[in-house]
This record gives structure tokens, C-alpha cells and sequence, in this order.
């Protein structure tokens, strides 16, 4: 049989080709009849740039050399193209760990500035490969033609070309950002074997990823492509790949780290940067136990856990990685991988710290007691999703929370008819008043503490001790607004400020703002000092239409009413409630939902919240028979007094009418707003409040995080979730929140702080006992006794019992880590200094 019917017999089926252990598909070849062979004038598949006017052009005849390869190729002996075929294989996938790639048709640009044997023996060589081929003249056709097509492999003839210079012209490739996994080959002058090899330094420096000798030979063209292909190539698909799984790993919730065998950082996600507040630049090279340096890890955990992965096992548990604010570290679940090299050598370590616990209940409690026992917080799941997770182990829970999850288990597998229907419930429900709660759990025997708590703060149903007429009078009585004393300060009223406040205020944007030194510097006035700068910030004046001095003179006249007698409710905690609301409405989500309206009721009502507070509580007051308790009907008494009394200092004077250039419009909702969020800082609603803020707000948000599309830059805040929480309902409930986190923020300030409002609150309840004591009230707080109260431990209760679940919705909707980590760390000090009293 005669060698050119033998080639047409080879397409028959797919080519076959097998590299060492790696099997190999190759396209289908094109078809040449016998005619098409005597008659190389016939079309080919193929392109070349003209070098003139950079066009493509096909059906170009070959060359004088070509006709002469074309004939060699008829002449190819029978037994090289049996051995061909049985090399070749159908299999084009390629295998990249547990991916499977497939690997496209090869794309080849062939620069010569003059066609010769070796430029026609790459274009037989492809054609006969059925690989793609455009060939260029000149240094811009080429890089025109590559920016086009974006080739696979480039072939550059580097053998004394003058006609344009190589090694610029794969510079300028390299230049492009397409030709990342581009491969780019030098053609050179074959060398003597007598003559030395010049280095190849040059060729590698301007770009080059091989260097071929030239050979015109066919059957050596096709080798070296098939090298390239099944080489270079393929190394350049797995690593095409490899932006893939990055893009993966930087959209993840988990967070991750890559080191080597040495524990150097290679890699960190964003999810990582997020938990732990350093940025991949800071960390990338640094030994990564110094990040696991803290306090609540073992001394011995890396050892345990390095001879784990030498000897190719994994290594899960708890693992504290340190935050860039803190040492104290951030609890989570970790499984650190290793990834062994030849040899069975450690090459790479891989971690990643779970920051959404799949744990069940029990699981949860363990954990909480392995950190305790470690001298952590049980509180300190890390971030978003882990803070929602521990709404499910609440102290308290409402009735009407258990039937909206139980709802919204039933939704999972039910038709779309049914799931429609359970939304329109779940809608009514969480807009009904049916959030009061109830104790899912008993108080611990014996806690006295805890119970004081509740009974003083959430209970008004007290029992009354009539007063006969022999008892004295109250001694606690409704106090007429003061008028305050109007300064007159000239404009540009922060500017005229004693330049330690301008100092201090300047730190004022800051959680880490320090409220006692403006208090000090102050003469106790800080309200008024806090309030412009705050209120400047954000554009109050402008929103309300009032000059600075209007409002100066309001703030003024607010502060002259807060009590400065009282070690706790004064106007300094007013102002420090000011100072947290401010804070919370620059993060993100909050300035996504609420607007300037919103903004500005919000500081307003934080500066009014607790004015004429008489330092006494609301079943204090209720005991005696206030005549504020009498005017309010026993019911959010306190509450309704600041409320109200705001609103009457403000419209007293025009002077101080900071809403007198309002239209009735802007006014009532504004209005409506305050009196909302000041009331909501009643404590006998706090349970109710949270309840509802979890389970509209939160739940709702994490279900359409898990359902909508991810938005362009990877966040999950989509248009989706911004639209459900900008509703009327929902936007109520984040400022109820805002100002009740703010209101109690001091266990999440920083220790120096914690500390100094813990001995003054706790100063404020002993006099309340003492005066109950005295006049022979009901002690509402037995446990606040001067001689016997234990103020660690009164901490550690408010903690547990009010502040760890509030603060972590809170922290799952906004985003606060800094606060979670003073949180941490002040329930570890009050918890050491109360196991300190008891021994």
C-alpha cells in the first residue's frame, strides 16, 4: 500500500499519544485525499498576517520550501506513522488534583520576518497537528495579531534577525496582562558541536520560556509542539486554574492560610484579614505561630500540631489566632492540613478556621466550657454568622420566635404554594406584638445576683409596701426643668473650644474615645462639647436648618437638666451614649439602611435619653408612688419623662427650638423616631426588642445571604438585603437596637473604662438600696448592699444574662469586632477578680 493513502487511514479515528504515564488526545487531524496532496495549491485552514498591512489572510499557496516539505511529508515511511498512531491518545482531559480541565486546541503564532525552511516546517507541523497557526511578518503585526487571539504558544525566530529586535518584542508580549500563561519560544541558530552553548540568561530575563535550535525537519517540528502542548502548556492550564480556586478561596466565609514547612505565611484570604483584622501585607513572611501567640492557647499546641502533619495527618481542634487589637485572640474551629512533598516531605501547611460553627447545641457548650477552663470568655464565637448561631442558645426566647423556626423548618421541603403562604405568616408575625418573653431557662439556685438583676431592671410587678401616713414623704420628687445658663460663644464654636478638648474630641470618631478625660476637662460639662462635634459630623445643623448657637444653646439647656449629682446617670454617660451612637452609625450596613433623618433623631435621642434622670429606677419610683410613676400609670416611667421633657426644654425658647424651622412633615416623623428609641432603653422591653431584632432582622438577612447573588465586589450585601432592612418595620427595630447597644456599651469599652462605669453604677444602686433601706421600701436589688456587694460578680451576671446576646446580634448585623474583643476581655477580668473573692 503506498505511503499517501496511508496518512488519510491515520484520520480515521482520534490520534493517540502517550507521554510517560500521562495520556494525551490530540484534535482530529484534517483530511488530504490523494489529489489534495499532488496539488498543494488547495485552500489550507490555516492564517497568515501580511507584514505590510497587519491584515489575515487565508487559502495563501505555500511556498517554494513548503512544496518541498509538503513532499517529504508524502514520503514518510509506513512504519513512523503505524508507531504514531499507536502513541496517540483519545483522552484530552487533564487532570489537576481532584479538576478535571479540558484542554482546547492549540493556538500558535509564528513570528518570521521572512518565511524560510523552519518558518513552513512549524506551519506543516501545526497543520498536520490541526493546532490553529497565524503567522507575522513584523514586531507590530505580531503583538496586533497576539492581542487579537491571545495564542497559546508564540514562536519567535531569534536567528540574526534584523528585521525587528526578539527580545523586545517579548517584552512587549509580557507587558500585556493575557500573557500570563502565554508560552513564548525563541527559535536560535543551531551551535557546532565544536563551539561553545551561549547562556540563555538573556532569553529568560526578556521573557522567554524556552529556546528551540532550529530544525526544519517536520517530524522534529511536531515533537517540539508536542512538547510545548503536553509541557508548558499544560503547566499553563493548571495554573490558569489555579486563579480559579484563589477566586474561590478569596469568596469564601472561612478564613485560610497557606505556609510552608517553615510556618512562613504564604497566603491569607480576605476572610482571615476580616477575623483578624491584619491585612495580607503585614502578614505574608511572618512566622505564623506568633499570630497563635496568646494567652489561650497552649504552650505546647504547635508542637502537637506540627507532629501531626509530619507525619501526614491532619490536626483539628479549637485554635486562638491573635487580632491586631488585641493579644487576648479569637476563638474558633480549626483543621490544619498538611500537603506532603516528594518524599513523603511537609511542603505546605493549610489552615482554615471555621467562621460559621455547624456544631449542634452540646457542641457549643463544650466549646463555651474548653474556653472558660482556658481562661477565655464562653461568649466569643468570632464574627457575623458565628454571633447569629448563638441566637439559637439564648437565655431567653420568646414564645413567638419557637413557632417562626418552626415555620421556617417546615418551609424547607415544602411546595412553593405552601413556602408562599408560611412567608405571609411569618410576615404577620413579625409585625404583630407578640415578641414578650419568657425564661427558657431557670436562674441558677442560689443566683442571687442574676435575680437581683432581672427583678430590678425587668420586673416592675414589685411588691408594694403601703406607706402609712407616719412614714415620711417621698424624697424623690418630678424636678422642674432647669432653665440653664446660655453661653454665648462666637461662631465656629469648635474652633473657640480650650485646646485640651479640641484635643481630646479629636480622638472622637475612635471606640477607643475617652469620655472621662473630656468629663475632666470639661468641668463636667461634656455634652455640650461631645454633642457639636458629633452633631457637626454629621450635618445636624444643615439637616435641621438652625445656626450652631441654636444648638449649642439646646445642648446647653439639655445638660443643665442632667443630674450632676448622680455618679452614673449624668450627663456624662449621656454623652458617652452619644459617643457610642455616633460610632454605630458610620458602619457600613447602617449607613446602607438609614438615612440623614434617622441619623439626626439618633443623636438626638441618645443626647435626651436619660435627662432628669433622678438616679433612682422605675420600680423605685413606682414603690414610693412618684408622681411621675403616677402620671405614666406605672408604665415605662422614667422613659416617658426624658421623652417628654426633651421635647418641652426644646420648645420652651426659640432660642433653643432646634425643630422651630421643621414643616409639620419633617417634624412628626422626626418626633415619632425620638420618642420610639428613647423608650425603647426601658429595660422591661429589652428581651422583646432583641427577640424581634433576631428574628426580623437577622434571620430574614441571613436567609436572603444564603439565597441572593453575590454582588460584583464578593459582598453579600446585595440591593435584596438592603431593600428588606430598609423597610419602616425593620429600620425601627436597628434604631431600637442602635441606642440600646449604645445605652449599655460600657462592658465593651476598654478595661480602664469598664472598670470606672462599673464602680459608678454600681455606687448609683447602693444608694438606692440605702435609701430603700432607710425609708422601708421594697429593696428591689438586696444583692447592691455597700457591706456585702460583690462587683465582679454584678458584672459577670449583666454580662451573661444581658449583654452576650444583644451584642452579638448586634455584632452579626454591623460588624464590631473591636467591641466583641473588649467584651472578651472584660468578662475574663471580672471573672479573675470575682474567682479572686471567692477564694
Amino acid at each position: 500500500m503506498s505511503s499517501h493513502y496511508k496518512l488519510p487511514r491515520l484520520q480515521e479515528e482520534r490520534q493517540k499519544v502517550k507521554l510517560g504515564s500521562v495520556a494525551i488526545t490530540l484534535p482530529d487531524y484534517p483530511h488530504y485525499t490523494p489529489e489534495q496532496r499532488s496539488s498543494p495549491t488547495k485552500p489550507f485552514v490555516h492564517s497568515r498576517v501580511n507584514s505590510k498591512h497587519n491584515k489575515i489572510h487565508r487559502n495563501k499557496k505555500p511556498s517554494r520550501s513548503s512544496k518541498r516539505i509538503s513532499a517529504d511529508i508524502i514520503s514518510l515511511s509506513e512504519e513512523i506513522l503505524i508507531d504514531l498512531q499507536d502513541e496517540l491518545n483519545t483522552d484530552n482531559e487533564v487532570t489537576f488534583g481532584p479538576m478535571k480541565l479540558k484542554q482546547k486546541n492549540l493556538s500558535i503564532l509564528l513570528v518570521f520576518a521572512k518565511e524560510d525552511a523552519q518558518s513552513d516546517g512549524f506551519w506543516w507541523a501545526a497543520d498536520k497537528m490541526g493546532y490553529k497557526c497565524f503567522i507575522a511578518h513584523n514586531a507590530e503585526g505580531a503583538l496586533e495579531c497576539y492581542l487579537d487571539k491571545h495564542h497559546d504558544v508564540v514562536i519567535i525566530d531569534h536567528r540574526s534577525n534584523k528585521a525587528f529586535d526578539p527580545e523586545a518584542l517579548c517584552r512587549s508580549m509580557r507587558a500585556t496582562k493575557s500573557s500570563d500563561h502565554t508560552v513564548i519560544v525563541a527559535v536560535t541558530k543551531r551551535i557546532a558541536p565544536e563551539k561553545e552553548e551561549p547562556s540563555v540568561l538573556s532569553l529568560l530575563k526578556a521573557g522567554f520560556n524556552k529556546r528551540i535550535p532550529e530544525n526544519h525537519n517536520v517530524n522534529s517540528c511536531i515533537n517540539e509542539l508536542l512538547c510545548l502542548e503536553y509541557g508548558e502548556v499544560r503547566s499553563q492550564l493548571k495554573l490558569r486554574a489555579c486563579s480559579a480556586v484563589f477566586s474561590a478561596l478569596d469568596n469564601i466565609s472561612d478564613a485560610v492560610q497557606i505556609c510552608n514547612e517553615d510556618n512562613q505565611i504564604q497566603y491569607v484570604n480576605p476572610a482571615f484579614e476580616r477575623l483578624t483584622g491584619y491585612s495580607a501585607e503585614e502578614v505574608i513572611g511572618k512566622d505564623a505561630t506568633e499570630m497563635a501567640r496568646v494567652d489561650r492557647n497552649k504552650t505546647d499546641l504547635h508542637d502537637s500540631i506540627n507532629n501531626q502533619l509530619k507525619k501526614g495527618k491532619f490536626w483539628e481542634g479549637t485554635y486562638h489566632t491573635r487580632r491586631k487589637s488585641s493579644d487576648v485572640g479569637v476563638s474558633s474551629h480549626c483543621v490544619f492540613s498538611p500537603v506532603l512533598g516528594p518524599g513523603g516531605k511537609l511542603f505546605h501547611i493549610v489552615s482554615v478556621q471555621k467562621t460559621t460553627p455547624d456544631t449542634s447545641y452540646s457542641d457549643r457548650i463544650k466549646e463555651a466550657e474548653y474556653n472558660l477552663a482556658n481562661g477565655g470568655v464562653a461568649h466569643g464565637y468570632p464574627r457575623r454568622r458565628e454571633s447569629l448561631a448563638k441566637i439559637h442558645s439564648m437565655t431567653v426566647e420568646a414564645p413567638i420566635t419557637k413557632v417562626i423556626n418552626i415555620i421556617n423548618a417546615a418551609q424547607e421541603n415544602s411546595p412553593i404554594t405552601v413556602v408562599q403562604a408560611l412567608d405571609k405568616v411569618l410576615e404577620i408575625l413579625r409585625t404583630s406584638q407578640l415578641y414578650s418573653p419568657h425564661f427558657v431557662q431557670p436562674m441558677k439556685e442560689g443566683d442571687t445576683m442574676t435575680s437581683d438583676l432581672v427583678g430590678g431592671l425587668v420586673s416592675q410587678n414589685v411588691k408594694r409596701q403601703l406607706i402609712t401616713s407616719s412614714q415620711e414623704s417621698s424624697s424623690v420628687s418630678h424636678s422642674k426643668p432647669v432653665s440653664g445658663h446660655h453661653i454665648h460663644i462666637p461662631n465656629n464654636l469648635l474652633s473657640q473650644m480650650p485646646a485640651e478638648v479640641i484635643e481630646i474630641l479629636e480622638l472622637e470618631p475612635s471606640w477607643d474615645f475617652n469620655i472621662i478625660s473630656l468629663e475632666k476637662a470639661t468641668a463636667k460639662r461634656p455634652l455640650v462639647h461631645l454633642g457639636l462635634k458629633a452633631m457637626a459630623r454629621f450635618g445636624v445643623c444643615d439637616f435641621l436648618r438652625v445656626d450652631e448657637m441654636t444648638v449649642m444653646n439646646w445642648l446647653n439647656l439639655i445638660e443643665a437638666n442632667y443630674h450632676s449629682t448622680n455618679s452614673y446617670h449624668n450627663s456624662t454617660h449621656a454623652a458617652d451614649v452619644l459617643h457610642a451612637t455616633a460610632f454605630f452609625l458610620t458602619r457600613e450596613r447602617n449607613q446602607a439602611v438609614l438615612d440623614q433623618m434617622d441619623q439626626v433623631a439618633c443623636l438626638i435621642a441618645a443626647i435626651i435619653h436619660d435627662v432628669d434622670h433622678p438616679g433612682y429606677t422605675n420600680a423605685f419610683l413606682i414603690n414610693e408612688k412618684n408622681p411621675l410613676a403616677l402620671m405614666y400609670n406605672d408604665q415605662a416611667v422614667l422613659e416617658n419623662h426624658h421623652a417628654a421633657l426633651g421635647f418641652q426644654l426644646s420648645w420652651k425658647d426659640n432660642s433653643v427650638n432646634i425643630f422651630k424651622n421643621l414643616t409639620r412633615d419633617e417634624y412628626t416623623p422626626l418626633r415619632e423616631t425620638i420618642i420610639d428609641m428613647v423608650l425603647a432603653t426601658e429595660m422591661k422591653q429589652h428581651f422583646e426588642h432583641l427577640n424581634k431584632f433576631v428574628s426580623c432582622v437577622n434571620k430574614s438577612t441571613l436567609k436572603l445571604e444564603e439565597t441572593s447573588s453575590m454582588s460584583g465586589t464578593g459582598s453579600p450585601d446585595s440591593m435584596a438585603i438592603i431593600n428588606q432592612l430598609s423597610t419602616p418595620e425593620n429600620r425601627s427595630l436597628i434604631k431600637r437596637m442602635l441606642i440600646k447597644c449604645a445605652d449599655v456599651s460600657n462592658p465593651c469599652r476598654t478595661t480602664e473604662m469598664c472598670i470606672e462605669w462599673a464602680k459608678r453604677i454600681a455606687e448609683e444602686y447602693f444608694i438606692q438600696t440605702d435609701e430603700e433601706k432607710r425609708r422601708n421600701l421594697p429593696v428591689v436589688m438586696p444583692i447592691f448592699d455597700r457591706k456585702t456587694c460583690s462587683i465582679p460578680k454584678s458584672q459577670t451576671s449583666f454580662i451573661d444574662f444581658f449583654i452576650n446576646d444583644m451584642f452579638d446580634a448586634w455584632d452579626y448585623f454591623c460588624d464590631i469586632p473591636d467591641l466583641m474583643t473588649h467584651l472578651q476581655e472584660n468578662y475574663r477580668y471580672w471573672k479573675e477578680k470575682s474567682e479572686e473573692e471567692a477564694s
